[in-house]
């Protein structure tokens, strides 16, 4: 604001510079949308490590591709994931406690649907604090604590001075908002606060003598877990219910959208960068309709789509047919990686399995971005595939040449190298269709740098628009623009020949300006991937003397 000289002497202004950095986006922020054994559903779970999908959704898993894909996303240099996980027709499991024969308890159930509710057990004392009940201007009487274990995960939640009366620990509202385990069964909650029982939570359920042995807690995580030693658990008739396999309904079907649930739940989320959508089920490949509605969704998004290759393709042949047919998108925001990966399988005592790639891939996106930069194909001799001791089809140059030009990126093995990524082609890489976004790293660079400046640029919103406006512009734009030069970003040796940023009055006319508008053009020159290399020899003639 400027300043109204009212006494001789000096004064001191500040003037803003018009420098508004502009920051880039991530570029390497992974969803996975599938089945898993528990957690939140249709909720966007932000993950930094495999340690966070174990303890919110439970780990790996026999009916989970998507578990299997997370793993690989972090054994391949993964760093940040967003999981949402779907289920069909699950139940949740049925917790009373302290006992159904105590004349008063407390009804609880699972905090989301699965089998994993069947391992929680329930204890409720009455060693409560007699100041917290002054505090909170209730009866001593009417307070009690609760204890909830989770006897598979270890997992132990303890909430003192809560209370079935109206106040701040009212019982339904603190497990509503702290526990991960459990939520009231239902409302209103019982009128009396529920009886105690300070039994041993892993004490034998048939035998509540104390002088019975209590197993030990290493003992009870070994399935299956038998009904005579669930003492404060899960009633037989009770158990919660792991559902059916998924299909597509439940990711694209009718309301999902505007209910932001399947597919759309990551409408919820601020940022996301790669999409992966892992089979149904170990059998069950996803339909095309699918791919096609999640194609879509990727390219409003500025997302791109890494598509596994179905089951069924076990040969060149398979591949050359199947990618003919269609895939159910040739979206510029979508690329297929073949074959599949051939790895231990962890909970089948190590049997050499068959699984997608999708999670791997977007490891490798991320760690090449990290390393090199988002510019850089995420392939050749650095981008190895860890934890893949095999393939599932072994191809050779020949056969890669076939189809490579159809827009399918092959993993390879190579002696003294290992497994790694051969190919990146968008779905539009074919050659057939000479698309200027042929190539992974050209595509997400105009993605990185569309959203960069579309959230950059939000503080233009309402300016004056016009010679200082656009002057700003250019200057802000064209920072961001010149440091990504300075990384090797772009081609040229100068940053005219690599950029330019345009905002004038040629770009902006008196009639956009009388309409609100202001238009700022930004161009680069994309670096491309040097995909074949020639080299030429020719021998040298001798000289001849004369």
């Amino acid at each position: 604001m400027p300043i109204t000289p009212t006494y001789p002497g000096v004064y001191i202004e500040e003037i803003p510079s018009g420098v508004r950095t502009i920051t880039g986006v991530a570029t390497s922020i992974t969803a996975f949308i599938g089945r898993t054994r528990r957690g939140p559903v249709d909720e966007p779970i932000t993950l930094n490590s495999y340690s966070d999908f174990e303890r919110v959704f439970g780990g790996l898993w026999l009916q989970s591709t998507v578990s299997f894909a997370i793993r690989d996303f972090y054994l391949n240099g993964g760093s940040q994931a967003i999981v949402v996980r779907l289920q069909e027709g699950g139940a949740t499991a049925q917790l009373t406690v302290p006992r159904a024969t105590a004349p008063s308890t407390l009804a609880l159930v699972a905090a989301n649907e699965g089998a994993w509710g069947d391992n929680l057990r329930g204890r409720v004392d009455h060693d409560v604090s007699a100041d917290m009940a002054t505090l909170l201007g209730v009866a001593e009487t009417d307070l009690f604590n609760l204890t909830v274990l989770d006897v598979q995960t270890g997992a132990l939640e303890e909430f003192r001075n809560l209370t079935v009366v109206d106040s701040p620990r009212r019982v339904d509202q603190v497990l509503a908002d702290r526990s991960s385990l459990v939520r009231v069964a239902s409302l209103p909650v019982p009128a009396t606060r529920p009886d105690a029982n300070d039994a041993d939570l892993l004490a034998d359920a048939g035998n509540p003598d104390p002088a019975i042995a209590t197993p030990a807690l290493e003992e009870l995580q070994k399935p299956p877990f038998s009904s005579d030693i669930r003492s404060n658990g899960v009633a037989p008739g009770d158990e919660g219910d792991d559902g059916a396999p998924l299909s597509e309904p439940n990711f694209i079907g009718p309301g999902k959208a505007t209910a932001k649930e399947g597919l759309y739940a990551l409408l919820k989320t601020d940022l996301f960068n790669l999409l992966c959508l892992p089979p149904y089920s170990p059998i069950t490949d996803i339909d095309s309709g699918l791919i096609t509605a999640a194609a879509s969704f990727c390219e409003e998004q500025r997302a791109m789509l890494i598509l596994d290759p179905p089951a069924d393709w076990s040969s060149k042949e398979d591949a050359k047919a199947g990618i003919n047919a269609g895939v159910g998108t040739t979206s510029r925001n979508a690329a297929i990686f073949f074959p599949r990966l051939r790895q231990p399988h962890p909970l089948r005592s190590n049997q050499v399995d068959s699984f997608v790639p999708c999670g791997a891939i977007a490891g490798i996106f991320a760690r090449t971005d990290a390393q090199r930069g988002v510019w850089k194909a995420p392939a050749g001799l650095e981008a190895t595939l860890n934890g893949v001791p095999d393939l599932s089809v072994k191809l050779t140059d020949a056969e890669n040449g076939e189809l490579n030009p159809l827009g399918v990126n092959c993993l390879r093995s190579f002696p003294g190298v290992g497994r790694v990524v051969w190919g990146s082609r968008t779905l539009q890489g074919a050659d057939r269709l000479a698309s200027e976004w042929k190539y992974i790293p050209v595509r997400r660079l105009t993605l990185f740098l569309e959203e960069s400046l579309y959230r950059g640029t939000q503080w233009v919103v309402f300016e004056p628009n016009d010679e200082p406006l656009w002057a700003q512009i250019r200057l802000n734009v064209g920072a961001f623009m010149n440091n990504l030069f300075r990384q090797g970003a772009f081609q040229g040796t100068t940053p005219r020949e690599a950029y330019f940023v345009k905002c004038d009055s040629e770009t902006t006319t008196q009639n956009d300006i009388d309409r609100g508008i202001v238009n700022i053009i930004v161009g680069f020159a994309p670096l491309k991937p040097a995909e074949f290399v020639i080299i030429k020899f020719q021998q040298i003639a001798g000289e001849i003397a004369t």
